[in-house]
C-alpha cells in the first residue's frame, strides 16, 4: 500500500496489503484464508502478534518492505496471514511470551515455526531468509 501525499493510511496491524498476487490478511480466525486466484500450491506464512507489541509492529514493517522487493528472491506469490493472539485463547497460551512468531504453512495445513528474525536484519536479508525457509 503506497502512501499518497495528504492521505491517511491505516496502521500496519489493521491493513490488508496487496502487491501483485501477494496478500497480507489480518484475521482472528485460524481457518480464514481468503480465497483468490492463486493456486493451492502457493506459499503461505502466518505471523502471530498482538496489538501494542513494538517487536511485532517492527517485524510487520520489515516484512512489508521485504514483500515489496522484486528480483530472483521475490515473495510475490506468498500469502501472509497476520493473527492477533488475543482473539484466540489457544494462540495466546502458545505464543504470549514468544511473539512475534512467524510460521510457514505446510502442504498438509500444519504449521512449522520459523527461526526468529533479528530486528537488526536488513530487508534484503529478511527476504532471502524467508525464501530459503519456504524452499525447505
Amino acid at each position: 500500500m503506497m502512501a499518497v501525499a495528504g492521505a491517511v493510511t491505516p496502521p500496519l496491524s489493521m491493513a490488508l496489503f496487496t502487491r501483485q498476487r501477494a496478500r497480507w490478511v489480518l484475521t482472528p480466525l485460524a481457518s480464514s484464508y481468503s480465497s483468490s486466484s492463486s493456486s493451492s500450491t502457493s506459499r503461505k506464512l502466518v505471523l502471530y502478534s498482538k496489538p501494542g507489541c513494538c517487536s511485532c509492529d517492527g517485524l510487520k514493517e520489515k516484512l512489508h518492505a521485504a514483500f515489496s522487493l522484486s528480483g530472483p528472491d521475490s515473495l510475490y506469490d506468498v500469502d501472509l496471514q497476520i493473527r492477533d493472539i488475543t482473539t484466540n485463547p489457544e494462540w495466546e497460551r502458545a505464543y504470549q511470551y514468544e511473539i512475534p512468531v512467524l510460521a510457514k504453512v505446510l502442504s498438509d495445513g500444519t504449521e512449522q515455526t520459523l527461526p526468529r528474525l533479528s530486528p537488526r536484519l536488513g530487508v534484503e536479508l529478511i527476504q532471502k531468509k524467508l525464501v530459503a525457509a519456504l524452499k525447505q
